[in-house]
């Protein structure tokens, strides 16, 4: 049977006004959905252009208005005159940002080749690179002339990653004259950027300060960043600019420092490597804080380079140390007058005699002194520096009774002025050795630390103000900021006696019979008085400028002037320097020199220095030269302000005063005048026996914190 599927199948007939009114259903349908999408649409452009107004039209402003930040101007740092040791300099400049670099390399080459720079140079450029983060900007070069500034500029829309601007960059007139002690600044670490996240930290041309004044003051330097908003294309070239809003420089601070002193008294060291302190005994002002050898903050504002830190790193005579705070030395003879005086406080009588016969017996040791006195009293001893009286002395009333009149002098202790770090160095005494070595305290002990050998540690500052408070008679406190002085401080708790004692045995040293003779001054009436000094670095190896630089003894001179109405003191410390007379004596007589007849002085170092090699800025870039000339571009990488700060942080890392540690040996000044004959017309007391060592041989710089 046949099933037909036709009749199964509904039979329906379209007509015209049916198929019209499907066309419209469906018409309708889509008419309606693309009149919601229509709405939505109209709606969402509604909401952008009237409630995301503000939004799209400050991204649309942006995207042709670009505002960048001008860094501010520091603060300048000037003298007691005004005149700047610290100031800035309008300047054309190239910055690298290695975040917006494309292409490193090449634009690097490029930038290079624009510049001129040396192969020295460009690999010091991409050491640079290496090491910054991010948007942190990088110097390329500064101090350009307008040619070489203008030859980058225009080629700025192939070089997306440089940037060229016209501003400041600091500048320091006396280069390596103030190097510790204004210190330098440098772009912010990206630590420093973690800190505060401060935009003006990454902003190009912007740099904080990393070391001496120029950190301690960063706040008051820093000041307030300007802004700048210029319209662009989008490929970044500037079309105009609209708007400038300037900044506000920072904050100048102005110092106790005579920035001609300070420059003259460290051109005045030469080539030793020394320290030199003035105060004004009136005020208590610091008038010179130098330390030499030094650095030039010129460079180190850039970023020094592998061959400048190669050559500063490998200088024996430690460029990168403030030797006037942070060097320790043991003081030698330095000690003697501050030790008459204690003597006196315990009843010694200033006229007593004491025989030298060439030394001093203690027990069955025999403590050579450098020469037979024969009789002497306070005042002769310290004109000759006799041992022999000091050590009878400090046998009959104890060191115990020394080491309290040390500290009101101010050694072994930490000032308040502002400077990043000072080092207390140490004043020993029983408590301090139980403490430290657990061990009592010996008489042979006493007679090394009564003319500043053994334990005894100081600062070529804290010798300066030991000076200014024996020539004042006051509790002087020194102060660095001018116009804020400290107050002057009570009378010392001696009689104007006491007090005249010593004074006649300082005068003498120098105007007398005694071991500074060689350097008196007589400037119109103005007379000096001083005592040397010669500490030992090591035991006997060698005395005065014999053997190796390094087995020398440290020479000393501390002075004051004019001796009827002291106005200036001053320390002068010449590390491994021999003899104080021979050593130390003369710089202080130059630089008191200047003090009083600025030409005479003058004079004296030019023509000391035509015999040197120039000053010291031209004998450091003489030295760099002869670097580069040597290792050109092999000198192995290494963050120099890495190592600066591990090195200073290894000197902080000292053990504490309590901390257990084996003794030094007991010195055997027994042998002492045998490596020199005991009259020599330069010769002064050698001293007992060497300072405790740390297996350094200069400077001691590990002094324990009392």
């Amino acid at each position: 049977m046949k099933i037909s599927f036709r009749r199964l199948i509904p039979q329906t007939h379209s007509t015209s006004g049916t198929l019209r009114n499907s066309f419209d259903r469906r018409s309708l349908v889509v008419g309606s959905v693309q009149g919601g999408i229509g709405m939505l649409l109209a709606a969402r452009m509604a909401y952008l252009a009237v409630f995301e107004n503000e939004k799209y039209k400050l991204e649309a402003e942006s995207n042709r208005v670009n505002l960048s930040l001008i860094p501010p101007r520091r603060g300048w740092i000037l003298d007691r005159h005004g005149t700047p040791l610290a100031s800035n300099r309008a300047d054309f400049r190239v910055d690298a940002i290695p975040a917006r670099m494309t292409n490193v390399e090449q634009e690097l080459t490029t930038v290079a080749q624009l510049l001129q720079l040396d192969p020295v140079q460009r690999q010091d450029l991409g050491d640079k690179i290496d090491k910054a983060r991010g948007f942190a900007a990088v110097e390329v070069a500064s101090g350009l002339e307008w040619e070489r500034f203008a030859s980058v500029s225009v080629r700025l829309p192939d070089l997306p990653g440089i940037v060229t601007q016209r501003g400041f960059s600091r500048d320091y007139p006396n280069g390596p004259s103030v190097a510790h002690l204004i210190g330098y600044v440098g772009p912010a670490t990206a630590e420093e950027y973690q800190k505060d996240h401060d935009p003006l930290l990454i902003t190009p041309g912007y740099k904080v300060g990393k070391d001496g004044l120029e950190k301690v003051f960063e706040k008051e330097l820093r000041g307030k960043p300007g802004a700048r908003r210029v319209e662009v294309t989008a490929s970044g070239r500037i079309v105009r600019e609209l708007e400038t809003r300037e900044d506000t420089p920072g904050q100048s601070i102005k110092l106790t420092i005579d920035g001609g002193l300070q420059d003259y008294a460290s051109r005045r060291i030469g080539l030793e490597s020394a320290a030199v302190v003035v105060i004004d005994c009136l005020t208590g002002g610091i008038l010179a804080l130098c330390s030499m050898p030094a650095f030039d903050p010129n460079s180190f504002a850039d970023g020094i380079g592998r061959l400048e830190w190669k050559m500063l790193n490998e200088d024996d005579h430690i460029p990168l140390l403030n030797k006037a705070l942070r060097g320790l030395y043991p003081p030698g003879s330095t000690m003697k007058p501050m030790a008459a005086l204690a003597f006196q406080l315990h009843g010694v009588s200033p006229d007593e005699r004491v025989n030298c016969p060439g030394g001093y017996r203690l027990g069955r040791r025999f403590f050579r002194c450098d020469a037979v006195h024969g009789s002497v009293d306070m005042r002769s001893a310290i004109e000759h520096s006799c041992n022999t009286y000091f050590w009878s002395m400090v046998h009959r009333v104890g060191y115990d009774a020394i080491a309290p009149v040390a500290r009101l002098l101010g050694l072994g202790q930490e000032f308040d002025i502002p400077v990043a770090q000072q080092r207390y160095g140490t004043i020993p005494d029983a408590a301090w050795k139980m403490r430290r070595f657990h061990q009592e305290w010996s008489a042979a002990d006493s007679l090394n630390a009564s003319i500043g050998q053994g334990y005894v540690s100081v600062s070529p500052f804290q010798m300066a103000v030991m000076t200014s408070r024996i020539a004042s008679g006051h509790n002087l406190q020194p102060s660095l900021i001018y116009g804020q002085p400290k107050p002057f401080g009570p009378a010392l708790p001696f009689t104007p006696e006491q007090l005249a004692v010593v004074h006649d045995g300082m005068f003498n040293v120098v105007n007398g019979h005694g071991t500074g003779r060689g350097s008196r001054i007589d400037i119109n009436g103005v007379l000096m008085a001083g005592k040397t000094g010669t500490a030992q670095v090591r035991r006997m190896i060698s005395r005065g400028h014999v053997a190796d630089w390094k087995s020398r003894d440290h020479s000393h001179f501390i002075c004051y002037a004019p001796t009827d109405a002291p106005r200036y003191a001053m320390s002068v410390v010449v590390e491994h320097g021999g003899f104080g007379a021979s050593a130390a004596a003369p710089i202080a007589k130059d630089v008191m020199t200047y003090l009083f007849d600025p030409g005479k002085a003058w004079d004296t170092l030019l023509a000391m220095e035509k015999a040197w090699g120039g000053t010291a800025q031209e004998r450091l870039d003489a030295r760099y030269r002869q670097f580069v000339a040597q290792y050109g571009v092999g000198a192995p990488k290494v963050s120099a302000e890495e190592e600066i700060e591990k090195a200073r942080e290894a000197e902080d890392a000292q053990p504490p005063a309590n901390a257990p540690q084996p003794a030094p040996e007991p010195a055997s000044p027994e042998n002492a005048a045998d490596e020199q004959p005991a009259r020599a017309p330069a010769r002064e007391d050698a001293g007992a026996g060497p300072a405790p060592s740390n297996g350094q041989a200069a400077p001691n710089i590990s002094g324990a914190t009392p």
